[in-house]
């Protein structure tokens, strides 16, 4: 039987069940006074249409998914898992018998969608039944989230025998505006643990982020073991930003962040910055140390950039970064590598050139494409690689004549670790002060001119850590403003509006609470209201 034949007999067989299996069927529900078009859901969906009704989250309730299509039921047993964490309500998936159940929701793979995007899906929300339609198990997953949002931290049925969470009915029609929509982290000035690493993919998971950009190494550490090359780790990852202890990810810990991110359908790029952004490496190989403008490697604790470099024209070098690459590709899924390029001051521009064209022939050697900070446009690069502009529009217009996509992390406008204002308790101010409006109200489709929206891949906010130093700190800088570029990168510049955004961003505190998150509390939002 196909995924649609079973899905109208799930459906009819549910309907007969409830029509003469309960005699007090249908229960009767006290709808919740908001309705669907009014819920506080972020990133904004495409099309909402809603309808007079509920549906009752209850102890009643049913998942079933399609079986047939890899990832599906995991995304059923990721709501179920959710639900429970969030109310103590346990929802069986593809377990109970229909004359145990009064309410399903089902998760189904169909190609009948209004979008074609792969992460596209449709909810159809009604007194009974939740069906969540989409392409894909990533489609499923953002569906999802809405899903997750929709449903009220307490109880709101009067009418029920047991506790009961209203729904408010009707359909959403959504999909992505971005393909790539991504959040980077800076663990090379400040280490991350696994746990708080973990923390933040999952907050954004729920805001249908799909690409984690991990900046592993820097000139205060390298963070992930290589084990061909054991000095790395041994001595260039014992030290940070301000004096503290350093670390590192051995590749098991690696591999178990890959993979719990790969359960929220998000990709981690791994980033070896180079070939400046390299005292770590330098200091625990000197042979790597290019002399010249370079400064002599030393351990390094304060925030300086543009002193460190490799040796273009080392053969060793090359061996060693062709160890990197294949140690670190061999346990990241990811089709990206991301070579870093930025700020390498110290490194000749011929020897720069050079340096690019080489270590982007050894990321394709390996199965993957390069991704590079904008200052890698000065190379004859490949149009497979993405360039992630940050401060130069020329070079993300050079790159857009070469025929390559582009991301958009432009600082002035989506750099995390840039302060919201003159009283902020962390961050930074040298490319702006960036309060919580005008992170939100930008067009990543116009904000460089001359780039027509078919080259740019998406956006991605960074947060470079030199500031920060745990999970309080880092979520007090990304958020609220991360949940804002979650919505630039879903949602069309025509449906956002900052007005409207703030009523939806104050829905979401009982989540930032429950999750106890750390977010600034901007004057700008009446959070109290």
């Amino acid at each position: 039987m196909n995924t649609r034949s079973f899905l109208s007999s799930l459906i009819a067989s549910f309907s007969i069940v409830l029509f003469i299996g309960c005699s007090d069927a249908p229960k009767k529900i006290a709808y919740p006074e908001t309705d669907l078009s009014q819920a506080a859901l972020i990133p904004k969906p495409l099309k909402v249409v809603a309808t007079n009704s509920a549906f009752g989250l209850d102890s009643k309730t049913a998942i079933y998914t399609a079986q047939a299509t890899n990832g599906f039921e995991k995304v059923g047993q990721f709501l179920s898992n959710k639900i429970q964490a969030q109310l103590s309500l346990d929802i069986p998936v593809n377990e109970s018998p229909l004359e145990a159940v009064e309410r399903i929701i089902y998760i189904n793979q169909t190609e009948a969608l209004e979008s074609d995007a792969p992460e596209a899906y449709q909810l159809d929300i009604k007194n009974d039944s939740v069906l969540l339609n989409a392409r894909t198990a990533a489609g499923a997953f953002r569906g999802i989230q809405t899903l997750r949002q929709l449903i009220p931290e307490q109880s709101n049925d009067t009418l029920a025998e047991q506790p009961m969470w209203l729904i408010p009915s009707g359909k959403i029609d959504d999909a992505p505006n971005f393909d790539y929509r991504g959040a980077m982290l800076d663990v090379a000035r400040h280490f991350f643990t696994v746990e708080e690493v973990k923390k933040y993919i999952d907050l954004l998971a729920y805001y249908k982020y799909n690409a984690f950009h991990m900046h592993l190494t820097d000139d205060q550490g390298w963070r992930i073991e290589i084990k061909s090359w054991p000095k790395l780790t041994e001595i260039g990852a014992q030290s940070e930003v301000g004096g503290g202890p350093g670390g590192f990810y051995t590749q098991e810990e690696f591999k178990e962040l890959v993979a719990y991110a790969a359960e929220r359908h998000i990709q981690v790029i791994p980033e070896i910055d180079m070939p400046g952004h390299t005292n770590a490496a330098n200091l625990s190989y000197p042979i790597f140390h290019a002399k010249g403008k370079a400064e002599t490697p030393r351990v390094r604790t304060d925030m300086k950039v543009g002193y460190s470099s490799f040796d273009a024209y080392k053969d060793t070098v090359y061996a060693f970064l062709d160890d990197v690459v294949r140690e670190i590709t061999a346990i990241s899924p990811s089709p990206y590598f991301h070579i870093g390029g930025d700020e390498s001051h110290a490194t000749p521009k011929k020897d720069y050139i050079h340096f690019v064209e080489k270590v982007e022939k050894i990321v394709q050697k390996h199965g993957k494409k390069a991704i590079g900070w904008n200052e890698i446009a000065q190379a004859n690069i490949s149009q497979t690689t993405i360039g992630q502009f940050w401060n130069e529009p020329e070079s993300a217009l050079k790159m857009v004549e070469k025929g390559n996509k582009i991301i958009l992390s432009p600082a002035k406008k989506i750099y995390l670790d840039m302060k919201y204002d003159t009283l902020s308790k962390h961050g930074l101010h040298w490319a702006a002060y960036i309060p919580v409006d005008d992170a939100y109200n930008w067009d990543p489709e116009t904000y460089v001119e001359g780039v027509p929206k078919e080259q740019i891949l998406g956006i991605e906010a960074p947060l470079w850590s030199e500031t920060i130093s745990n999970s309080a700190e880092l979520e007090y800088l990304a958020f609220p403003r991360a949940i804002g570029y979650a919505e630039l990168g879903w949602t069309p510049a025509d449906q956002r509006n900052w007005e409207e955004y703030k009523t939806r961003l104050k829905g979401q505190v009982p989540y930032l609470n429950r999750n106890n998150v750390n977010f600034y509390k901007t004057e700008l939002v009446d959070w109290e209201n």
